[in-house]
């Protein structure tokens, strides 16, 4: 009975979640909560809402943001950047192109691995993305991340693949 009821909890049980009313869908290996906040982003106060669960040692998380001025999309994107890896105490990291499928596409747009530590002090990895597309005058920003404490390229592969737009 116990290896039945195992059997109907796999860890990662991936399923498809929408993101809000931006078109983005995203691959989740778990049920994600969510929530939101005004953060400073290109100097603004913009509404950031985020979605993430945690399941096999990594925490998922898709965030997104609009702002009014696409012209200032590469800076927030680098902004935000910044701010992540900063915030994690990133020792090193990678970057690679990255354009979801369906999405525009953005010089800004990136995929990085990142080493750093946890607020605890423990060592984590970072994989994550971000990229943007034009919404009317303004522009739709998105970031995506895998945080683990050993990196696993095949689990970031499946997530990050898994983000299209509609």
């Amino acid at each position: 009975m116990v290896a039945g009821l195992a059997a109907c909890n796999p860890t990662f049980n991936w399923r498809e979640v929408p993101v809000a009313a931006t078109g983005l869908v995203a691959l989740l290996p778990c049920k994600p909560d969510q929530g939101s906040r005004v953060v400073p982003l290109g100097g603004q106060p913009v509404a950031l809402h985020m979605m993430g669960c945690d399941t096999g040692g990594a925490t998922f998380a898709v965030a997104h943001a609009e702002i009014a001025d696409a012209a200032q999309a590469a800076a927030v994107l680098a902004q935000w950047k910044t701010a992540t890896l900063a915030n994690m105490h990133a020792a090193s990291s990678q970057d690679a192109p990255f354009m979801p499928r369906g999405g525009a596409v953005m010089p800004e747009s990136v995929r990085t691995v990142a080493s750093g530590r946890r607020a605890d002090g423990r060592a984590v990895t970072a994989q994550a993305v971000w990229f943007g597309r034009p919404r009317g005058a303004g522009a739709q920003l998105f970031h995506a991340v895998v945080y683990a404490d050993k990196p696993s390229p095949e689990l970031a592969d499946t997530f990050f693949s898994g983000l299209q737009f509609q």
